[in-house]
């Protein structure tokens, strides 16, 4: 691929995933199902499966099939802000030593309740536990105790996707063990993530808990990936691959998919029908991946959603994804 339309294409990618950038609305669709995807161009050598490198870096940019990015991630935004108007400013609890190392937990109203601890996305670059207060409604009016987390990001972790993942593991980790002082029932506790925070959603149900924290290996009552990575190594191939520094022990260690054997927890799969075909794939190559190793997986596919507006109906009780936390808690 010529050096001059990477560089157009990853300043697409980056301008997107701040919400400024929307141009390619009008491109047609390559993909069935999609509204829009790749710019058109002449094809290419294959770099993943049928794709070549232009198609993989438009299979894992957004901006490609999600022309109002910009919209939606104000609309977060601001109802995250109306949600803290009907709930009251959330709790703010440090779980490490940095700045970033804390979490935003909106309470449930009674004692003992469930627990669901959120993961954010943003292309491993972007976002936080503030911008991802619009979901608390739905729990905290099912009576769950709603926590998201902030951790350190790509770019101030010098491309190292190592230190988000220990940070996201000691988060939760600190939420089981301080269950009994926000009135948390450990006993349903539960974990979810969108995008890159369905990546690192995936990565920490395949923690072992017991080695590395002494906590119960099966601690974890049920997960949630919206929208997830399970795989790093097509991600690794394609234009991310200029802001993350992947290597090898990075792909194996952080690839959820590779080890299933430590999947202790019940899961549900979500994505939507309009986001990019890799996305989707690697939804559903994940769950027939646990399906095959005898495991409990549910797969959610939500007709006509893009990748934005599935991590926005987290927080409506009758959308793909606030209904699926609802049934993963057995809440519905």
């Amino acid at each position: 691929m010529p050096e001059n339309h990477r560089k157009d294409l990853n300043l697409l990618s980056r301008r997107s995933l701040l919400g400024t950038a929307a141009a390619m609305a009008a491109t047609p669709a390559l993909a069935e199902g999609c509204p829009i995807g790749p710019p058109q161009h002449e094809k290419g050598p294959k770099v993943w499966m049928d794709m070549d490198q232009v198609e993989l870096d438009a299979a894992y940019d957004q901006s490609a099939y999600a022309p109002l990015i910009g919209q939606i991630l104000k609309r977060l935004a601001s109802s995250s802000d109306t949600t803290r108007a009907r709930l009251g400013e959330p709790k703010r609890f440090a779980y490490g030593p940095t700045l970033i190392e804390a979490l935003d937990l909106y309470p449930a109203k009674t004692p003992n309740a469930p627990i669901f601890v959120n993961i954010h996305g943003g292309a491993w670059l972007l976002g936080n536990a503030r911008n991802n207060g619009y979901a608390a409604d739905l729990f905290v009016n099912a009576g769950v105790n709603y926590v998201a987390l902030d951790f350190i990001q790509s770019n101030a972790a010098n491309g190292d996707l190592r230190p988000m993942a220990d940070q996201v593991r000691r988060g939760i980790a600190w939420v089981y063990r301080n269950a009994a002082s926000f009135g948390g029932d450990s006993k349903r506790f539960y974990v979810g993530g969108h995008s890159s925070g369905g990546h690192l959603c995936g990565v920490a149900l395949v923690t072992d808990w017991q080695r590395d924290f002494g906590l119960p290996a099966d601690m974890i009552a049920g997960g949630l990936l919206m929208s997830g990575i399970f795989d790093l190594k097509p991600a690794r191939l394609s234009a991310r691959g200029t802001y993350i520094k992947f290597d090898d022990d990075m792909e194996q260690a952080l690839s959820s998919q590779r080890h299933i054997d430590l999947l202790r927890a019940p899961i549900t799969v979500t994505y939507g029908t309009n986001e990019t075909p890799e996305f989707q794939r690697q939804s559903r190559d994940f769950s027939a991946a646990v399906k095959a190793a005898g495991k409990p997986v549910d797969l959610i596919e939500a007709p006509n959603f893009n990748h934005f507006e599935m991590v926005e109906s987290l927080g409506n009780p009758y959308g793909p994804n606030g209904l699926a936390a609802l049934k993963l808690m057995k809440l519905a």
